[in-house]
């Protein structure tokens, strides 16, 4: 079987519980899906933000709320690692200048080194990543 690397943008909507993504996740079993931890350490930043700029009560429990809802939806994920090898991976790709943003091409990284297929909508930007394997489960 195939491993399956979620981008940031997939893994935020089947959070949101978006049908056509979820349908797609639930063709395989656990142990086929990832996601890089650029991804998580992405979502948490996005909480930690909102978190800290919230300006009234009710804006800092409905920020708090979505944060423990993103990390509960997170505990039985498989999560890839940033490894040394990975980060030789990402810096022979910047190299390349691709013109791809760095997380994108840390993701890329990681997958690659995993021998897994990205699943994203941004055809257009993994879709500049030699030797990368995507697919769009969102349409």
């Amino acid at each position: 079987m195939s491993l399956f690397v979620l981008d940031t943008d997939i893994l935020s909507l089947l959070q949101l519980s978006n049908r056509v993504v979820a349908n797609r996740v639930l063709r395989h079993p656990p142990q086929d899906l990832a996601v890089a931890i650029i991804s998580v350490e992405e979502q948490l930043r996005s909480w930690f933000t909102l978190c800290r700029s919230a300006k009234t009560r009710s804006e800092l429990a409905y920020a708090y709320e979505r944060f423990t809802r993103n990390v509960s939806s997170l505990k039985d994920m498989q999560v890839l690692s940033f490894t040394e090898q990975a980060i030789g991976r990402f810096e022979a790709l910047r190299r390349m200048k691709l013109g791809v943003k760095a997380n994108d091409l840390r993701i890329a990284a990681i997958a690659i080194e995993n021998s897994a297929i990205v699943v994203t909508r941004n055809r257009k930007d993994f879709g500049r990543i030699p030797g990368l394997l995507i697919e769009d489960w969102s349409i």
